[in-house]
């Protein structure tokens, strides 16, 4: 991890955790256990069985009020299967759109493929503009630091580093 490293702030930050549920709601619920006493977590609790629309705009307008307001950061739980899932791109869109620190973490679940790894794109896009941090999982079990650090460092990015410009997709691959 790069960039942050000053003092951890003494309140609690609310973030917001995307996730694919049925991947890795393990790691989710380990990772609510570890955070629980030092960030406010919110989660969307599965989009799919919470918002009866086939329309993108209301989901969209669903996502900012409902499950990211009030919240500072976006932490994307990238396992195997998390790139394909369009409700966590549509998740990090939402969070770029309302200019939101971005932290993607590194689960043990995610294969090592060549020499990088399947990422939702919006979040890679954002990781190679330098605005979003990427962090392994091991790292932040062992030492919760490293995660309010990556927290910290993605806050006082400049915006302009957010690239938010793919078309949202529009099915799970």
């Amino acid at each position: 991890m790069s960039g942050y490293h000053g003092a951890l702030p003494s309140v609690r930050r609310k973030v917001f955790v995307s996730y694919h549920h049925r991947g890795d709601q393990r790691h989710y619920d380990a990772f609510s256990a570890a955070f629980h006493d030092s960030l406010q977590l919110l989660t969307d609790n599965s989009l799919e069985r919470r918002i009866d629309s086939a329309d993108p705009s209301y989901i969209m307008r669903r996502i900012r009020e409902s499950h990211l307001h009030g919240s500072s950061c976006t932490i994307v739980l990238c396992g195997a299967d998390t790139w394909r899932r369009k409700y966590v791109d549509w998740e990090i869109k939402a969070s770029l759109d309302q200019q939101m620190g971005l932290v993607g973490i590194w689960l043990p679940t995610l294969p090592l493929v060549g020499d990088g790894t399947n990422k939702p794109d919006r979040l890679q896009d954002n990781i190679d503009a330098n605005y979003a941090v990427w962090i392994r999982w091991t790292n932040i079990i062992a030492d919760y630091r490293q995660l309010m650090n990556a927290i910290e460092a993605t806050l006082v990015k400049p915006r302009s580093l957010i690239m938010n410009n793919r078309a949202l997709m529009s099915y799970n691959r």
